[in-house]
């Protein structure tokens, strides 16, 4: 079938990755068909095929460029010599960057048990550059004196599970803002890490 009036390639390739995000945090994707996505988009299911080679292919991409754009973020962080600092900054940067991005992160953690081998070994990468990022500000602050932890892999996968759950329950004009969450959460992870 012939594209649509007024479609593009540079618009529908992003509505289609938008769209299959949606779907698969509210319906899981295992439940999404890529005739839903194509309806959702409105295009033909056929014309998905343009934009990705299957449907295993589409998690995988969010997944990786979800993690991506979070490693790239994380890159771009001015350095902070002090450990103590750093990990405050780290848990900032967590929550905000997360909370803004509700759909991608439901996906990347609830979806990984549908990636096939390879693509999962692609992204269990990634998440591990960036827990180990964590891991070693934790490491500096044990060092320093600042921290006082027993294991600090442990306690970096504890942290990341802690701030990442904002995400469950945090909503924009609800009771607190979210440089109040911040506050309380940098509050709650200095307490943790006997800081």
């Amino acid at each position: 079938m012939a594209r649509k009036k007024n479609s593009s390639g540079e618009i529908t390739g992003p509505r289609v990755r938008q769209v299959a995000l949606q779907l698969f945090a509210r319906h899981g994707f295992a439940a999404v068909s890529m005739r839903q996505i194509a309806q959702q988009v409105g295009v033909q299911a056929g014309a998905l095929y343009l934009y990705t080679p299957d449907k295993q292919s589409l998690l995988f991409d969010l997944m990786q460029a979800h993690m991506q754009e979070l490693l790239d973020a994380l890159a771009t962080l001015p350095p902070c010599p002090d450990p103590l600092a750093a990990l405050e900054q780290f848990t900032r940067f967590h929550i905000r960057f997360h909370s803004a991005r509700s759909d991608a992160v439901f996906v990347s953690y609830m979806e990984l048990r549908n990636l096939e081998p390879a693509n999962f070994a692609r992204i269990e990468a990634m998440r591990r550059s960036y827990e180990a990022h964590l891991e070693g500000l934790l490491a500096k602050g044990v060092e320093s004196g600042q921290v006082t932890l027993p294991d600090t892999k442990l306690a970096a996968f504890a942290l990341i599970a802690m701030l990442t759950g904002v995400n469950t329950w945090y909503r924009e004009g609800g009771r607190l803002s979210l440089a109040r969450v911040e506050d309380i959460y940098w509050d709650m992870v200095r307490k943790a890490v006997g800081a």
